[in-house]
């Protein structure tokens, strides 16, 4: 098993929602997920990041003398290091660095199991490589001769080598590409069935998985672990009322999830821009939950997600059987005071009665057909009508549009509000 040490910059110009020992202890995790052998940690609290070496050199020497002490083999630094920082650093240390994208995209690769997972891995960690071309040292800077007929010196090794990513990340588009219209046909044949769509979203780990098996009675991976699930998976669910929903288990988000990761899964992820409703599970016991769900927030917005399902979204305190019983008094009394929050334990299967409700009264809420006069003045009300697909019929008047709507009280009160 590989021994490594795992560092955290805390650095103070960083903007920053979390402390860094609770960062550290995630970045820990995700060493373990990757079945790596944790024997050393720090914060490194630095003014600034050093542009060569991330790190000042009294700190650099420290950590030389403890890699060389514990035989460390990968140091892993949770947080953006640059390609010449890790070339450095590499050199100096003499060991393997990984820094937190990597460290993700390396757990992401050892887990996708669908086609489609495997190539978006791929896709994002070639898009990671070729920005990273300069930590491959001396051999990049020799030339290659070239033929007569192309002409010119010849191209340097880190040109070709560049040029190879961009062929491989064109093929593995193209691939994606026909892996996405079957995905779309899938989409187009399930909105023929008059099921509704609900989607589980979440921060990693948060128990998104449990609480599918307990729903569905699948056995999908959950553990605890950081990124149990990868690939995507849809069970159809028949709640205790009698109503049939699909239901759709996602990827864990995470704080600062890698660029490329956002882009190359955005493809899985529109299963929840095309639900009907959106569960948002909380680890509610976790030291910094409301951070972690402002992460999950921050990537939905990223992503795209509608107005309507950001209202509509519902909360799911779990994990509340892990409590301490003052705390989760508190937590049962505070959900129980808001229609669209469930407190549960995927575990026991507290609060998942109250769960079924909430969900059921989510998607049976009373429809009424009016119509509605709007001035041609009046775009950014009409494009929200739109956006809700609540228009029936929409006509032309000589002073704006008249259009009939089916539409529930709750989107009614939004709509005079805007």
């Amino acid at each position: 098993m590989t021994n490594c040490l795992v560092l955290h910059p805390d650095i103070y110009s960083r903007d920053t929602r979390r402390s860094a020992e609770n960062a550290l202890a995630e970045a820990v995790s995700l060493a373990h997920a990757l079945n790596l052998n944790v024997v050393d940690t720090d914060v490194v609290r630095l003014p600034k990041a050093h542009a060569g070496l991330l790190f000042g050199k009294g700190k650099i020497a420290e950590i030389e003398s403890r890699i060389q002490e514990a035989e460390i083999d990968l140091v892993l630094i949770d947080g953006p290091v640059t390609p010449i920082q890790q070339r450095n650093l590499e050199k100096r240390w003499n060991v393997k660095i990984l820094d937190r994208t990597g460290l993700i995209l390396e757990i992401f690769g050892d887990r996708a199991a669908t086609r489609e997972g495997v190539l978006q891995v791929d896709l994002a960690a070639l898009a990671y490589q070729r920005s990273r071309l300069v930590r491959s040292w001396t051999h990049l800077e020799r030339q290659r001769g070239g033929l007569s007929f192309v002409g010119g010196a010849g191209e340097t090794q880190i040109e070709s080598d560049r040029r190879a990513i961009d062929d491989a990340i064109v093929r593995l588009k193209r691939q994606l590409s026909k892996v996405a219209k079957t995905r779309g046909l899938h989409r187009a044949a399930r909105a023929k069935v008059p099921f509704p769509i609900v989607a589980l979203v979440g921060y990693t780990n948060a128990g998104k998985s449990t609480i599918f098996n307990r729903m569905t009675g699948a056995s999908v991976l959950a553990k605890d672990m950081l990124f149990a699930t990868l690939d995507p998976t849809m069970r159809a669910v028949t709640l205790p009322s009698g109503r049939n929903v699909i239901l759709s288990d996602t990827v864990g988000f995470i704080s600062d999830l890698p660029t490329q990761l956002v882009a190359a899964f955005r493809a899985t992820l529109e299963e929840v821009l095309d639900a009907d409703l959106i569960l948002h599970v909380r680890d509610i016991t976790h030291p910094e939950t409301r951070e972690q769900a402002e992460d999950v927030r921050d990537i939905l917005e990223a992503l795209g997600i509608k107005d309507s399902q950001r209202e509509d979204m519902i909360e799911i305190w779990n994990k509340i059987d892990t409590a301490e019983p003052k705390d989760r008094a508190a937590l049962l009394v505070a959900a129980d005071r808001d229609d669209m929050i469930a407190a549960t334990s995927a575990i026991s299967g507290e609060g998942m009665d109250r769960l079924y409700g909430i969900i059921d009264t989510a998607l049976t809420e009373p429809n009424r057909t009016e119509t509605l006069h709007l001035a041609f003045a009046d775009g950014r009300k009409r494009a929200w009508l739109f956006d809700q697909n609540v228009v029936d019929n929409e006509a032309q008047t000589e002073t704006g549009f008249d259009l009939t709507v089916t539409w529930t009280e709750k989107q009614a009160r939004r709509f005079q509000l805007l």
